[in-house]
């Protein structure tokens, strides 16, 4: 009897010391043997140059970034590509004189992040990052916000496209229009002090921005592009009732940092006076033309 015991106890150790040595094998097996093969290349030279706005009336901000491209082969015979732009770049040209190469660059090193920047002032810029916000301050380093959302009076939100300079030191947050209708939301609000982005519906006060193009504040006057009645040229208004002077017949428009884009002039705001030199950009491109012949080419 007590050699039968022996022997099952024997047989029995056996036993588990295979099952440990099986299992063992198969964690292995998943580290080395199963893992996934991945393949990461950055592209060798920098794309996808647009416009990110203007510092003034001689300034462009461009960015760019390089593509990268990565391939992962899985263990289990799954295949799949990813391709994007990181390593983001804004760089300053001058757009009235040919130069050669930008006044200043700086970059952002990052592998996945989205590369298009929009201009918030006449020197931060801004990109989302998930659900966060990255800023980048020329000359400084970019930096990320995580955000707090709420609704105000309304409950369906909307994708931020545009943000522009507010009242009481925030930002105004568009998206295609103002005047969307119901529960929806017309505007936001954010405030990077608090960090909070907060969605709203226009109140008495601003309802009648619901059918401006682009709208922004110079300390407390609010200022509006808008088609007029006959729905063929932009007005320029400020606080509903004044019209600012426009230097000439403009049919799009929209506000860039400190600067107006009128039709295909970059034109400055001093005092509620407009100057538009005789610099155009069409807005589709890196070229600005001057008596239908280019003088500045950033391509």
């Amino acid at each position: 009897m007590v050699r039968n015991n022996l022997k099952n106890n024997t047989c029995g150790r056996v036993v588990r010391k295979v099952i440990a040595a099986v299992a063992c094998c198969l964690v292995l097996g998943g580290l080395w043997g199963f893992s996934d093969r991945v393949e990461f290349n950055w592209g060798k030279y920098r794309s996808d140059e647009s416009v990110a706005g203007f510092i003034d009336d001689s300034l462009v901000v461009v960015s760019d970034c390089r593509h990268w491209h990565e391939i992962t082969e899985g263990w289990n015979g799954s295949y799949s590509e990813e391709t994007s732009c990181g390593h983001d770049r804004l760089l300053v040209y001058n757009y009235r004189v040919q130069e050669d190469g930008p006044r200043w660059a700086d970059s952002l090193t990052n592998k996945s992040g989205g590369y298009r920047w929009y201009q918030l002032t006449d020197s931060i810029f801004w990109r989302w990052t998930g659900d966060n916000i990255l800023m980048w301050k020329l000359g400084e380093t970019a930096h990320e916000m995580t955000l707090s959302r709420k609704n105000e009076g309304c409950s369906q939100s909307f994708e931020v496209k545009r943000m522009r300079q507010w009242m009481k030191g925030d930002f105004i947050a568009l998206g295609d229009n103002l005047s969307a209708g119901d529960d929806s939301c017309q505007y936001a609000v954010l405030d990077t002090i608090a960090k909070t982005l907060t969605y709203k519906r226009l109140d008495k006060d601003l309802e009648w921005l619901k059918d401006c193009d682009d709208v922004r504040a110079w300390g407390d006057d609010v200022y509006c592009v808008i088609l007029d009645d006959e729905g063929e040229n932009s007005l320029i208004l400020k606080n509903k009732n004044d019209t600012i002077p426009s230097p000439r017949k403009f049919a799009i428009g929209g506000f860039w940092g400190d600067m107006i884009k009128l039709s295909g002039n970059i034109c400055s705001v001093n005092h509620d006076e407009i100057t538009c030199p005789d610099v155009i950009w069409y807005g589709n491109e890196l070229k600005f033309y001057q008596n239908d012949e280019v003088i500045v080419d950033l391509e």
